[in-house]
Parts: structure tokens; C-alpha cells; sequence
């Protein structure tokens, strides 16, 4: 018979009873060590670390208290709170060793024992000892997943006005539970705001799950978010948890949010009502616990006037409300950022030593990034790779007057239709008329036949 790999301690002042235990768990694990004094513990588990820890009660003769076993018990879990112990004890001491359960412990065997109780007890408790060890596992991963994406998106980098107002209401809202709407323009960093008030959060330990709703399609929205039961459709091949089910105990951010269609808000809002999700296929509510954080680009106020957005649903979402500005109203933030991304960029691609001229971070802060930090990020990172010597000058950035409002520095030539595919003729009439209305919303929804939440719609689609 293969034995289990095991690595189990014993700890007993009786030798006849450790002999005996040895000589029968020898025969179906690797590894099993017994100790008579108890004192050795510390050592033992400093040392070692053992799958099962199997610990008398009593370690004083004609003592049946079991005040010693308790007093290890406790000073094991205090060494090692994943340990896992069982507690050996007399039959009359059974009302203590359950008392020793509760304590912490996993199990306790009864003095005489049947060697196949025995044994099943042990294998019952090393199955969990496994389960509780890949829990952890999985855990940490969780957690060092987590930390990478956090580096990954970075700290929220400035010192202008507007971004301070921004840094003091994540540090208001962030310690409690509340809904938060994020409201801002495409690259002006929405999910670095929901993963920083996340961060500070109460629920900082555990999952930040965040779900694009412009990505998923209106067919698959109850079975992504809400999860589903096997045989509910046909490629429903097993049990699968919504994205609320996941983010239960964490955060869940819900990004371009204003692109739900009616009915899916009235499904969204009843889930936040009740508190519950009902996975596709099944009538049986789930209980969730989630913290929420939404953004959008679109303008929820006034699809609230035009019917495009459910006031009750607006109501739900926007307990807090942060407005991010965009970089065209934080320009003194624009170097601190250029320089931010120059030292991310030249250390990829391994270009020491990179500077941006004065003159040309003149021109950068004259440029108004209707892309926001995320066309400033993608220009520096294009600069970076096409330049030749130490420092960067304008020629080195490619700047587009047509990508919305007009600005007073270096323009490349606009750029002119050259074809008949339909999305490119429309986004270039969005453009169009958003760089002659200098980028004021209503006026170019005007002069395109367009509602203006149709046209915040529209910039979403083409990222404009």
C-alpha cells in the first residue's frame, strides 16, 4: 500500500501511546514524529511545518481537566494559526475536547480508539488541511494578482486644483460603503479612481472585479453579470458565477454604464434593490455583498430628461458623486505627467537619460488632450520609441487639431476623408463639427440632427 505524503506530529506524555500511534500511521504516511514534552512545541513548529498536529489533553498524571491540552492548544494556533489539530482525549473528556473544537481545533479522537476510526478521522482532517492550504494559496495569488494590476494602473499623479478636489473626496468616500458614480471624459482615468477608492476601502483585501457593460452584448448581460445554471442555454456546458457572485465581499465597477439599454437597467436596478442575483436558469436568490462603483462619459442627467436613463437607477448608483476634469483644466498637472510617463517609457524600451525640452512642454501644455492622460500617455510612449537623441522636441509628438477642440500649438495636417466606409464617414462628421463648434456639445449635436446624448453615445463608439 502507497503511503500518503503526510507530515504529522504526535505529542503525548505516555511513550506506550506514541509508540503505538507510530507504528500504525507509519504504515500509511511518510512522515510521522512524536513528542512526550509538550515544551518542544515551539521549537517543533518553528522548525517544521506539519500537515496534522496530534495533541493529548491531559499531560500531568490523574490530571482529566484538560486545562494543559487547551493551554497548547492555544499556543500552537498562536505559533501557527493554519495549523491543524486534533486533540486526544478519555472518554469522560469528551465535553472538553469539544469545548477544544470551538477553541480551534479540527477534530479530537477518543482514548481507546478503533485504528479505522482512527485513521478516518486523520484523513478527514489532512483533507482539509490540504483544502485550508490552497484556499491560502489561491488567496495570495489573488492578492499579488491584484497588487499587479494596481501597479499596473498606477497612482493618480497631480498637484492642480481640480485633482486635488478629486484626492479628498476618494479619501471621504473610500472608508465607507457607499454607491460612487464616476463622471468624466474618456482617458481621464475612471477606473484609477474606482481601484483607489477600493484600495483605501474597508474591502481593500478583497476582490475588485471591474466589468466593461459597453463590451457586452445585450444578449449575454444576465448571464456575464448574474452568472448561470447548466443546460440554461446551449452553450451553457456547466454552473458558471456572474460577475456579481464574484465581486461579493469586494468591489465591483461597472464601467460605461450609460450604455445600458432600458431593459437592462430595470434588471440591474432590481438586483441592487433586493440585494440578491438569480443566476440564468435557476430560481433560487443569491445573496451578494458588493461595494459599487460605476462611471460613464455620457451625460446621465440629461438622458435622465430625455428618457435614455432611469432616474431611480441614477438615483441607486450616484450616493457619491466624483467629476474628473479633464487635462485641457489642469494643465499645470501636464508636466509632472509627461515626465511621469518618460521615465515608464524609456526604462521599456531602454532609452536612459530622455528629456523634454521647456519649449516643448510649452506646447504640450498648450495642446488640449481631447484624449485626455490616455492620448498624452500614448504620445510620450510614441516619442519615446521614434526619437533619435536625448531630448524630445514637438516634431517628436504627434498632435491632431481634428480629435476635437482646436488648440493654439503644433497641429499635424487635418486629416481628409479619403473613403466611403460609413463608421469612418460619421466619425469624421463628429469630428468635423465638434472642431468647428470648438467643442461645445449642443451646438454640434445641432448641427448633426443628433440628440446630445446620441452624440455622447457616438464619441464613446469612435473614442473621440
Amino acid at each position: 500500500m502507497k503511503k500518503q505524503s503526510a507530515n504529522i506530529l504526535i505529542v503525548d506524555d505516555e511513550e506506550d501511546i506514541l509508540l503505538s500511534l507510530q507504528f500504525f500511521l507509519s504504515q500509511h504516511f511518510e512522515e510521522v514524529k512524536t513528542e512526550s514534552n509538550p515544551f518542544q512545541l515551539p521549537r517543533l513548529l518553528r522548525n517544521n511545518q506539519y500537515d496534522l498536529v496530534i495533541l493529548d489533553m491531559n499531560f500531568k498524571k490523574g490530571d482529566t481537566s484538560g486545562k494543559d491540552g487547551m493551554m497548547w492548544l492555544g499556543k500552537v494556533l498562536e505559533l501557527d494559526p493554519s495549523a491543524n489539530v486534533i486533540m486526544m482525549t478519555a472518554y469522560a473528556d469528551v465535553k472538553t475536547a469539544v469545548e477544544a473544537v470551538k477553541a480551534g481545533a479540527i477534530d479530537f479522537i477518543e482514548k481507546p480508539w478503533r485504528n479505522e476510526k482512527l485513521l478516518t478521522t486523520i484523513l478527514s482532517a489532512l483533507k482539509l488541511s490540504r483544502s485550508r492550504r490552497q484556499v491560502k494559496k489561491l488567496e495570495q495569488k489573488q492578492q499579488a494578482l491584484s497588487s499587479n494590476i494596481d501597479q499596473q494602473f498606477g497612482e493618480i499623479i497631480g498637484n492642480s486644483g481640480p485633482i486635488k478636489q478629486v484626492f479628498t473626496l476618494i479619501n471621504k468616500v473610500a472608508k465607507t460603503d457607499a454607491n460612487v458614480l464616476i463622471l468624466g471624459e474618456n482617458g481621464t482615468g475612471k477606473e484609477l479612481v474606482a481601484r483607489a477608492i477600493h484600495r483605501q476601502s474597508p474591502r481593500s483585501r478583497e476582490v475588485f472585479i471591474t466589468v466593461d457593460l459597453g463590451a457586452i452584448p445585450d444578449t449575454l448581460f444576465e448571464s456575464e453579470l448574474f452568472g448561470h445554471k447548466k443546460g440554461a442555454f446551449t452553450d451553457a456546458g456547466e454552473d458558471r458565477s456572474g460577475r456579481f457572485e464574484l465581486a461579493s465581499g469586494g468591489t465591483l465597477f461597472l464601467d460605461e454604464i450609460g450604455n445600458l439599454s432600458q431593459p437592462l437597467q430595470a434588471k440591474l436596478l432590481s438586483v441592487l434593490q433586493s440585494r440578491h442575483i438569480r443566476r440564468v436558469g435557476s430560481n433560487d436568490p443569491i445573496p451578494i455583498d458588493i461595494r459599487l462603483i460605476c462611471a460613464t462619459n455620457m451625460p446621465l442627467y440629461d438622458m435622465v430628461k430625455e428618457n435614455a436613463f432611469r432616474q431611480d437607477l441614477l438615483y441607486r448608483i450616484n450616493t457619491v458623486e466624483i467629476k474628473l476634469p479633464p487635462l485641457r483644466d489642469r494643465r499645470e498637472d501636464i508636466p509632472i505627467l509627461a515626465d511621469h510617463f518618460l521615465t515608464v517609457y524609456h526604462r521599456k524600451y531602454q532609452k536612459p537619460g530622455l528629456n523634454i525640452s521647456s519649449a516643448t512642454m510649452k506646447e504640450l501644455q498648450a495642446y488640449p488632450w481631447p484624449g485626455n492622460i490616455r492620448e498624452l500617455r500614448h504620445a510620450v510612449e510614441r516619442a519615446v520609441i521614434l526619437s533619435d537623441g536625448p531630448q524630445l522636441d514637438i516634431s517628436d509628438f504627434i498632435l491632431h487639431s481634428s480629435d476635437g477642440l482646436g488648440h493654439d500649438g503644433p497641429t499635424q495636417p487635418q486629416e481628409e476623408l479619403d473613403n466611403y466606409n460609413l463608421s469612418d464617414i460619421e466619425a469624421w462628421a463628429i469630428r468635423k463639427a465638434l472642431t468647428k463648434h470648438a467643442g461645445n456639445i449642443s451646438r454640434a449635436a445641432d448641427e448633426l440632427g443628433l440628440t446630445r446624448a446620441a452624440l455622447y453615445r457616438r464619441m464613446a463608439k469612435y473614442e473621440l
